[in-house]
């Protein structure tokens, strides 16, 4: 199941990490490790922000995912579960029902 992983680096901590040259090498590290579909990095309430898509089987793997952020930059994490169109198409049947059943 694919998931939407955002990652929030406070400024202390992501400041602390780039005087030391240590913010882009860890991040690197990080996301090869966890081998994201696709990554995007920008800002957020002020915070260094990454997004993160990947695939995950089991919700045992939410610590790999989250804990590398947390131990290396102090971070704040969200997940969501995200689907592509192909996975919208099989939920019409879904839809469809709820809109019979509660409209």
């Amino acid at each position: 199941m694919r998931f939407l992983v955002k990652v929030n680096i406070p400024v202390e901590s992501g400041n602390a990490a780039a005087k030391t040259g240590k913010l882009g090498t860890t991040i690197q590290s990080i996301v090869t490790d966890q081998k994201p579909e696709a990554v995007y990095f920008t800002d957020d309430n002020g915070q260094r922000t990454a997004f993160l898509f990947l695939d995950m089987q089991d919700a045992s793997q939410i610590p790999a995912i989250a804990e590398p952020w947390l131990l290396a930059f102090n971070a704040s994490i969200e997940i969501h579960p995200v689907m592509v169109p192909e996975d919208l198409q099989k939920a019409g049947g879904a839809i469809e029902a709820a809109v019979k059943k509660y409209s």
